[in-house]
């Protein structure tokens, strides 16, 4: 009995014991408050938020209501709206030949860019992530090094290395300087995605009898989509803004892109500020609707970099 008595005892003050445990305590409640207190997020936090948000849509919007307004209206109050709207200098500006085919131009660049960035990008990062060979460290770390180095230092010996190729006045001496610069991004991009990939799946391939192409079309491309559709976007957008390569490049208006369009617009219609400002308008409308499409593509294939 005195020993059942004291099982008993042993197993009230083991149930009593796991009671007590699964009771949080003070300290836990605090750790708790404690955390809840630290999602409230600073109202000066949204203030700087819409501060810093407003300074950027400012002179996009007044680019954008600027075309909708007449001369006089903007050198009466160049702060003020459209009173009444004018719509004349958007409908001269999409009539005009020289707007479209400076858009196909800046089109054609940008789409060409983009698909020889992936592919290229894609093929190199692979080689880089998944094979192993003498210098590939020593090659990895020249692309990162490519990320130091802007169009813009080496425009003057570019030039004359795509004048001694005759692609001056040529779309094409543009779109291969830009796949070679949007590379280094491309690769430093791909290759935690290519690494990330189990060297199982690689194997079981293998015993399927994939080959090395096999595995590359079938398994790497599916895997790292989320980062070629990043690096494919950044250098669309890239390619689409660039203005400093077309404008040594390109001399002859025929050939011009959007962004030197712009500009010899700008010099042309200079005592028309409202037709000025609708080109521009028209001529970054698509790249402001092909970013905000894209953005969140942009976000997750970064993320994914990073965690890879």
């Amino acid at each position: 009995m005195a020993t059942t008595t004291i099982d008993g005892r042993e197993a009230r003050s083991g149930r009593s014991r796991g009671v007590r445990s699964s009771i949080p305590g003070p300290g836990s409640t605090r750790r708790r408050r404690s955390g809840a207190a630290n999602t409230h997020v600073n109202p000066i936090t949204y203030v700087v938020a819409i501060v810093f948000i407003a300074a950027n849509l400012a002179p996009v919007l007044y680019i954008v209501l600027g075309g909708f307004r007449t001369n006089a209206q903007i050198t009466t109050s160049p702060a003020g709206l459209p009173d009444p709207l004018q719509f004349g200098n958007y409908a001269s500006v999409l009539s005009s030949g020289v707007f479209w085919q400076e858009l196909g131009n800046s089109a054609i660049t940008a789409i060409a860019t983009t698909v020889g960035v992936v592919v290229l990008g894609l093929m190199v990062s692979f080689v880089l992530a998944r094979y192993h060979f003498a210098g590939r460290g020593a090659l990895y770390a020249l692309f990162a090094a490519g990320l130091m180095f802007p169009i813009t230092v080496a425009i003057t010996p570019l030039y004359l290395l795509v004048k001694d190729l005759g692609l001056t006045n040529n779309l094409a001496g543009v779109i291969l300087p830009q796949i070679a610069f949007a590379l280094p991004t491309t690769v430093i991009i791909l290759v935690p995605f290519l690494r990330a990939i189990p060297d199982e799946l690689e194997e079981a391939a293998s015993i399927d009898g994939a080959s090395r192409l096999g595995f590359f079309f079938r398994m790497i491309v599916p895997l790292s989509l989320p980062g070629v559709v990043t690096t494919g976007i950044l250098a669309f957008i890239a390619s689409w803004n660039s203005y400093i390569l077309p404008l040594f490049i390109l001399n002859n208006e025929g050939q011009y892109t959007l962004p030197l369009g712009v500009q010899a617009f700008s010099s042309q219609y200079s005592v028309d500020t409202a037709k000025v400002l609708a080109f521009t308008t028209m001529s970054m409308i698509p790249a402001l609707v092909f970013f905000t499409i894209f953005q969140r593509r942009i976000v997750g294939g970064l993320t994914g970099a990073v965690k890879g």
